[in-house]
């Protein structure tokens, strides 16, 4: 099932420095649970308890968070021209200035034609500029409350998509039901015609052998294997079977909890009934009805495998 729930949450870098930091969680269809995560060195450490909050959650689909953040601009700090409020979190370290400038002109002294250093090249140097980082606590703290409100956002957004699929798949269980109450009750009358036709061209293929006593003990004997072949191919046991797994269907969609596993179950014994009625039809309405119910499990099996 497919989702999407994202969340904000402040964090306290030190010196009245906050970080405004986002949490998304987005999932699409897939048959089990598979977690992904894109989070940034900061929020690292959150991984474990968002993965366990996923888990306790979900229990199918592709699931990924991520996360990022940047300063937030207008926390604190001096006036800017405009009125807005502005804060300048980044320092330089002296001491790294003072160490770039002297390999500087120690470099310039050997080769003359060296060219200064610029202001975006010093600014790049590692350990020249230094900026508030905050605590692992409070990144990893702010990251799993943030993740857990993406979370139930998600929750309640795959929660409405359910529903969606639940209204399409009673209309297909409605229509397999209609289906089989049409032609569950001529299942005998079917069974019988095809007895007597196949007894009517067995009878024509003897009719020109002399009726000896064995011939009459043959008669007899074909008319028996008839009578268990017509046992055989009965599908009224299929209808029947094929009507309570409906049913388990139908409740389960009523039910609350994750039902997708089971219902991918129900869609394999459907299917069985579907291809056994099949295999013993005996007219062509059997047959008809048969194709037309394996076409409506597919279209099931196809939005189950997307329902949790």
């Amino acid at each position: 099932m497919t989702g999407y729930g994202s969340a904000s949450f402040q964090v306290s870098l030190g010196g009245g420095v906050v970080a405004d930091l986002q949490v998304e969680c987005r999932a699409v269809n897939s048959r089990f649970l598979d977690l992904g995560f894109r989070l940034p060195d900061e929020c690292r450490g959150a991984e474990p308890a968002l993965r366990e909050l996923a888990s306790q959650n979900l229990s199918r689909g592709k699931v990924e968070f991520r996360a990022a953040w940047r300063i937030n601009a207008t926390a604190g700090g001096g006036n800017s021209p405009g009125g807005a409020q502005t804060i300048h979190t980044a320092t330089l370290n002296n001491e790294r200035l003072d160490a770039l400038y002297t390999l500087q002109e120690r470099v310039q002294a050997a080769f003359p034609g060296a060219n200064a250093l610029q202001v975006a090249d010093i600014l790049r140097w590692p350990g020249v500029v230094t900026e508030p980082r905050g605590e692992e606590e409070g990144w990893i703290a702010a990251t799993i409350e943030a993740g857990r409100t993406a979370l139930f956002a998600l929750c309640e957004s795959r929660k409405a998509e359910g529903k969606a699929l639940v209204g399409v798949l009673n209309k297909i269980t409605s229509r397999m039901g209609e289906i089989i109450k049409a032609i569950e009750p001529r299942v005998p009358e079917y069974v019988a015609q095809y007895q007597e036709k196949l007894t009517a061209r067995l009878a024509e293929a003897l009719a020109s052998q002399e009726q000896s006593k064995g011939g009459v003990e043959l008669m007899e004997r074909i008319r028996q294997e008839v009578v268990l072949y017509a046992v055989r191919i009965d599908i009224a046991e299929e209808f029947a079977r094929l009507r309570t797994h409906l049913q388990v269907v139908d409740t389960a969609l009523c039910g609350k909890g994750p039902v997708g596993k089971r219902l991918d179950f129900l869609m394999q014994e459907l299917n069985r009934e579907a291809n056994t009625l099949s295999s013993k039809s005996v007219s062509e309405e059997c047959t008809a009805a048969a194709l037309e119910l394996k076409l409506l499990i597919e279209q099931m099996r196809e939005q189950v495998q997307n329902l949790e």
